[in-house]
């Protein structure tokens, strides 16, 4: 089983809808046996808390699943299980650097680093401007090769 952690700030807006997004095209790749799918974030602010309602549209506007989401703080355990972490943006990489064992470090990812032209952008917050139609956007792009890279080297 191979074990994928998004991550955000929150993990209200970004995370949950690459959790969402992640799992459909797991599920429709046949290979929710083999990929287990989660998400975090980097604060307990929104500990609890449902994604967010601007995420729930669009992920409702596009067929995802967000039953059941609530937000949650990375944990210890995060590192341990995860076999790709996959954040949002450098502060969310910066932190988890800090906080992850030496071992576990090379796990940690920028989403959009696998996307030829786009290493080393962020994928921006939209609970500061509302722009989650962007925010699927992005994750659109990256997401398919970040499903190719587990095929290729994971599986």
């Amino acid at each position: 089983m191979t074990n994928v952690l998004f991550v955000c700030l929150g993990n209200i807006c970004r995370s949950p809808m690459a959790e969402a997004l992640f799992k459909k095209m797991v599920k429709d790749a046949n290979l929710d046996q083999q990929i287990h799918v989660d998400s975090a974030g980097i604060s307990s602010e929104e500990q609890g808390n449902p994604p967010h309602p601007g995420a729930q549209a669009e992920m409702a506007k596009h067929g995802l699943d967000y039953s059941g989401m609530v937000s949650r703080p990375i944990s210890p355990q995060d590192f341990d299980r995860s076999d790709l972490i996959i954040c949002m943006d450098s502060q969310n990489i910066h932190y988890l650097k800090q906080l992850s064992p030496e071992l576990d470090k090379s796990k940690i990812h920028l989403c959009f680093d696998i996307v030829p032209g786009k290493m080393g952008e962020d994928i921006p917050d939209p609970w500061y401007d509302h722009k989650f139609g962007r925010t699927y956007a992005q994750l659109s792009e990256s997401l398919p090769k970040w499903l190719d890279y587990i095929k290729a080297n994971l599986l």
